[in-house]
């Protein structure tokens, strides 16, 4: 019963997408016909004040171009409105779906009503070939579902019909009914099958854009230990500069270095080495959350951290906490000349951000905390070495 309930509220050619790639996809594609809503209505506005000049100048039925007024004034509002709903949504501003519905609504409740007018109380005598043009071509602009345009077009050709029967001899609406249920059905036939091309262009250019992110993402991450690399740090160093400059706050450089891990290496392992290196990672991926903290693997067995801290003294908090973590892992390494277990060295610079006002700044920041990094192995690894002060 769910299967058959969905079929039919999805019609069987969309039925080959899931409801939430059907939603998806029409809630991309249905604030565009905002802009497509627009330009409907400034033709039609043009088209029915050209209509107006005939019995204006020429039949002098002033009734007769009253209607035809009323069809252009009432497209040309709604283009403005269109039109500048249309520039809110370009600003992120939320359009509901429901006034873009009553938008459409009204453009083909004006378009069609307009089409029968002439091919039915303007004309009584003769066939209404111009209605079929309009029934085919108001709903082409508009990618809709395929329900809502089905309950347009039958509503188009229900009052069409009606009409028809009321005001014209049998032998003339006979064959309106016969040319309007042709029409009702290729207009139904082409809006279903633009609405599917629509939907295929969205998932392709979904599906290129998450392939996209994937191929970033992929460059911008360390596959060993699952943090972000030297490249993804550069321009994350970058990004800090320039977003936190007018802060009160200290940004806060840390390099870590596992001590005499090339010892490590050579007498366990590189397939243990590469272990070492996936626990480090973990302790530094469960440090950065929640914290604010920002983590990468530079190369080697050199990781970095970036984060922000009020005061600069509170930079021995995070480094007190790497340094307990690390210890508490218990990684055997019976070639360190410091402990029984991996340790790591760590060298930290700290420096206001209003002083951070120059790219060249990265280099300065990254050779001092190099150099705080040389400072804390000179004095025997297994230990941290923090400096700080205003960059010239």
């Amino acid at each position: 019963m769910k299967r058959s309930k969905r079929k039919f509220l999805y019609l069987w050619r969309f039925y080959t997408l899931n409801r939430e790639d059907y939603i998806g996809c029409m809630n991309e594609i249905f604030p565009r016909n905002l802009y497509n809503l627009r330009q409907v209505n400034m033709v039609v506005a043009v088209m029915a004040f050209c209509f107006m000049i005939f019995p204006l100048a020429i039949e002098k039925d002033l009734q007769k171009a009253y209607i035809y007024f009323a069809a252009s004034a009432a497209a040309m509002l709604l283009a403005v409105f269109s039109g500048y709903k249309h520039k809110q949504y370009n600003q992120g501003k939320h359009i509901r779906n429901s006034l873009i519905y009553t938008l459409i609504i009204l453009t083909y409740a004006n378009v069609i009503l307009f089409g029968i007018y002439l091919g039915v109380w303007a004309n009584p005598e003769k066939l209404a070939v111009t209605f079929m043009g309009f029934l085919i071509c108001a709903l082409f602009m508009f990618a809709n579902p395929p329900i809502f345009n089905s309950v347009l077009t039958l509503s188009a050709m229900t009052i069409f019909i009606i009409s028809s029967v009321l005001l014209k001899s049998p032998q003339n609406w006979i064959f309106d009914i016969v040319n309007v249920l042709i029409a009702g059905a290729i207009s139904f036939v082409f809006t279903w099958n633009i609405v599917m091309y629509k939907l295929g262009a969205v998932l392709s250019a979904n599906k290129l854009q998450e392939e996209r992110n994937n191929y970033y993402n992929q460059s911008m991450v360390d596959e060993l230990t699952q943090l972000n690399n030297r490249r993804d740090f550069m321009q994350t160093f970058q990004r800090y500069l320039t977003d936190h400059r007018d802060t009160d706050k200290f940004l806060c450089l840390a390099i870590i270095d596992i001590d005499f891990f090339k010892n490590y290496n050579d007498y366990y392992g590189h397939p243990k080495g590469d272990e070492c290196l996936r626990a480090m990672g973990g302790v530094l991926s469960e440090l950065c959350k929640g914290t604010g903290i920002y983590a990468a693997r530079i190369g080697g067995e050199e990781f970095v951290l970036l984060w922000f801290e009020q005061e600069k003294d509170r930079a021995v908090n995070v480094i007190s906490d790497i340094q307990q973590r690390v210890n508490d892992l218990k990684i055997p390494h019976e070639k360190s000349k410091v402990a029984k277990f991996v340790t790591v060295s760590i060298g930290v610079y700290t420096a206001p951000c209003c002083a951070l006002d120059d790219m060249g700044i990265i280099t300065e920041m990254y050779s001092s905390a190099d150099s705080a990094l040389y400072e804390a192995k000179e004095k025997g690894r297994n230990r941290a070495v923090i400096k700080s002060g205003e960059i010239k």
